[in-house]
This record gives structure tokens, sequence and C-alpha cells, in this order.
């Protein structure tokens, strides 16, 4: 019985030390792994649907200006930048997510990034300081963020004329509201993920 704890302990270490990793699909570091941390809630975006998404955005994503909302592990952010994007803002809670992304930026040499620590939410329902042309909303499933982020959006002006925006959200919230200004240029659902791009008129 002492053995089956011990090799439990090992092996919850060995994942504290070994969380995982994301792949960058095309761009300038195609094919590079970015270390990320296991945390609950975080979910990285599958490398299909961020192909699926990047495809979408095929003509739009280079020079564009990102913002991260919830950004995780990083994925789109860095694939964003990886595929010649001109700027992202990554926008992360918790710390030790922070830290890694922060490591991330430092061993590719990314100088066109910024980390803002905090509430998402609570950023976004600020002024804009600046406005971005590519968003991503991809926050943790079932925890009600979607909705006031897309609004905060739209009102605080964070978002530039025709700007884009990714949503990836539940398949059951079947109940959005989408300010009437935003058009649903794509749409996919993959299993119980939906997965839509919007264009700002």
């Amino acid at each position: 019985m002492r053995k089956n704890q011990r090799a439990l302990t090992q092996e919850k270490s060995r994942k504290s030390t070994n969380d995982g990793f994301i792949r960058l699909i095309s761009g300038q570091w195609r094919g590079k792994k970015l270390p990320v941390k296991d945390k609950q809630g975080l979910r990285p975006t599958t490398d299909r649907t961020k192909e699926t998404l990047f495809n979408w955005l095929m003509h739009d994503i280079r020079k564009a200006n990102c913002l991260d909302c919830f950004s995780g592990s990083g994925s789109l952010g860095f694939e964003a930048l990886s595929r010649y994007a001109n700027f992202c803002t990554f926008l992360e809670l918790d710390k030790q997510v922070v830290n890694q992304l922060q490591t991330n930026i430092n061993m590719l040499k990314v100088e066109n990034a910024q980390i803002i620590q905090g509430d998402s939410l609570a950023y976004l329902s600020s002024p804009a300081k600046q406005q971005y042309t590519v968003v991503f909303i991809d926050p943790p499933f079932n925890k009600g963020l979607v909705q006031p982020c897309i609004e905060q959006l739209e009102t605080k002006g964070h978002l530039a004329d025709n700007s884009l925006i990714y949503v990836e959200l539940e398949n059951e919230l079947t109940n959005l509201s989408i300010p009437d200004n935003w058009d649903l240029l794509k749409e996919k659902i993959s299993g119980q993920v939906r997965y839509q791009l919007f264009k700002r008129s």
C-alpha cells in the first residue's frame, strides 16, 4: 500500500514539473514546442481547431494588433506572433501561468508582446488604452465569462473598426447576446466545443 502511495506521489510530482506543451503550427517558430502549466480550467485550443482558426485569419493576422483575453497557455497569441502579427497583449489571472508566459516570451526573444496579470474582465471594464484588430476570447468553460467579455470589448472601446473576434465556447451555450454590429463570418462545432469568428462593422 505504501509503495502504491509513493508511486502516486512521484507521478503527481512528475506532472507538476513536466506539465505539458503547446506546439506552434506555422510561421517563424513553426514546430516550436512551448511548456505550459497543468492548471485546472487551462484548456489549450487543439491543434486542429487552431489550424482552422488561422486558416480563417490567413489574410488578416500579419501586422494585426492582437488581444488574447484569457490567454492561459498563450497558444493563440503565440501562434499569431509566429505568423507575424504586429503585437499581442496577453491577459491572464494566474501568477504561475503568467510566469510561464513570460518565460516563453523570453525564450522566443519576443519584443512585440505584453502580459497583463489580473482579472481580464476587470481590465476590460476600464476605458481602452489601445484598440485591437484581432481578439481571441477563449475562457475557461462554465464560468460565465464570454458574455461580459463581449460586452466590455464593445462598449469600452477596445475594438478597432472591422476588427475580427474569435470566440471559443461550450456548445450548449446558445443564448449569447451578440452586438448588432458583429457579423458572424465562420462557425464550426467540434464535439462539445463551438468556435466562431465575427467581424465588427
